[in-house]
């Protein structure tokens, strides 16, 4: 399984971003596909995931209301809809896919990541 993610950048406190997960063949039928973020000096935090199955969603309180989880099958893609973005967010951006099979919110339960988008939420 092979995981790209893109679409991180410079955006001002209030705006929105997406992120883009391109994964490769299969891998959405197969895997639960999630996203992390990590801050400087900060652990790696759990943000969201998708079930491969029926496409349930799953958000961290943290950013709930805020971030959308979702995919284009077709495209092999997963995204991440950010709104009202803030500085506290600013981070490195990670997406990964796991097999599903415990609770998807701790990067131990993900077996393949992507390379990490850089987000800087700055006036």
């Amino acid at each position: 399984v092979q995981l790209q993610a893109s679409g991180g950048g410079l955006v001002q406190p209030g705006g929105s971003l997406r992120l883009s997960c391109a994964a490769s063949e299969d891998a959405l039928r197969y895997y639960a596909i999630g996203w992390f973020r990590q801050a400087p000096g900060k652990e790696r935090e759990w943000l969201s995931y998708m079930s491969r199955g029926n496409g349930g969603t799953y958000y961290a309180d943290s950013i709930k209301g805020r971030f959308t989880i979702s995919r284009d099958n077709a495209k092999n893609t997963v995204y991440l809809d950010m709104n009202n973005l803030k500085p506290e967010d600013t981070a490195v951006f990670y997406c990964a896919a796991g097999p599903e099979i415990t609770t998807m919110r701790h990067p131990s339960d993900y077996s393949h990541w992507g390379q990490g988008t850089q987000v800087t939420v700055s006036s």
